[in-house]
């Protein structure tokens, strides 16, 4: 039994800055990698930023320097910080924890959240 949830989207203009939060809960027993990726309207989902258990850090060539992903293990949440903002941000984002969970077995896989909406105006 896992769920993710996502927080933190919302509208905000050019220049704006934006705080996307994850966190899983559930019978989790280890998190590996956590993601941030985003779907545009007419456009595949992206991965926009991942951070594994060691803290080692990637981003999509069109969000470096300006996001910023990071992750709490103790609260079982990652956080993706967005700065200078621009309209091309504009899309639902997405988290994603690759995680082993088990209570009486256990399975390992990913896990996808709902979604959040952001919305960047000119």
């Amino acid at each position: 039994q896992v769920e993710i949830v996502e927080s933190g989207g919302g509208l905000v203009q050019a220049g704006g800055s934006l705080r996307l939060s994850c966190t899983a809960s559930g019978s989790i027993l280890s998190i590996w990698d956590m993601a941030w990726y985003r779907q545009a309207p007419g456009k595949q989902r992206e991965l926009v930023a991942s951070i594994s258990s060691s803290f080692n850090t990637n981003y999509a060539d069109s969000v470096k320097g300006r996001f910023t992903i990071s992750r709490d293990n103790a609260k079982k949440t990652s956080y993706l910080q967005m700065d200078n903002l621009n309209p091309e941000d504009t899309a639902v984002y997405y988290c994603n924890v690759d995680l082993v969970s088990g209570w009486e077995h256990t399975v390992a896989g990913k896990f996808w959240g709902q979604g959040t909406q952001v919305t960047v105006s000119s």
